[in-house]
């Protein structure tokens, strides 16, 4: 497909999140869960029971994602409260703020304000409780470490002056 539009990578990143869970849960690799996503999964809008979604976008994301994982953990572990590490998570949570982490912090093209608002309307698509409030805080915290510049006040230091 050519050319993205905002829903159409609302729906890679929703397919970047069940890609990541389905490979989180079956133990496959990247390339055949990405496979079949791009041959099975997605189409155009008016094919029945597939979607349209950004594709290099998605396949960018998944395979960003497997590379990135170990770095993406550990900012993740040093966000989350102690009682909740990354492995206590539920499958779903752990591939969504996977997947907004390595936007955060490997996709400057994203504002960082859109990837937290896609990720919690996501995380509300999935969860009921408390997980989108969750999402938020993690990932608010992680987006003003990585991307101080963005959070950063106009005229306001991290430094006293004299």
């Amino acid at each position: 497909m050519s050319g993205s539009t905002p829903k159409l990578r609302r729906q890679a990143r929703l397919s970047g999140v069940q890609a990541l869970y389905q490979m989180d849960l079956t133990k496959a690799t990247t390339k055949p869960v990405i496979f079949e996503f791009l041959n099975h999964r997605f189409g155009f809008e008016d094919e029945d029971g597939m979607v349209a979604a950004d594709e290099p976008f998605f396949e960018a994301l998944v395979e960003g994602v497997v590379r990135e994982q170990g770095t993406i953990d550990g900012l993740l572990e040093a966000q989350l409260p102690e009682k909740w590490p990354l492995r206590r998570l539920d499958m779903t949570l752990r591939a969504l703020l996977r997947a907004a982490v390595y936007e955060i912090s490997w996709r400057p093209d994203v504002p960082a304000a859109v990837i937290l608002d896609e990720y919690v309307s996501i995380a509300s698509d999935f969860f009921d409780g408390k997980e989108p409030g969750m999402v938020n805080a993690v990932l608010d915290g992680i987006a003003k470490s990585v991307r101080r510049a963005e959070f950063a006040i106009p005229g306001v230091t991290d430094s006293p002056t004299e």
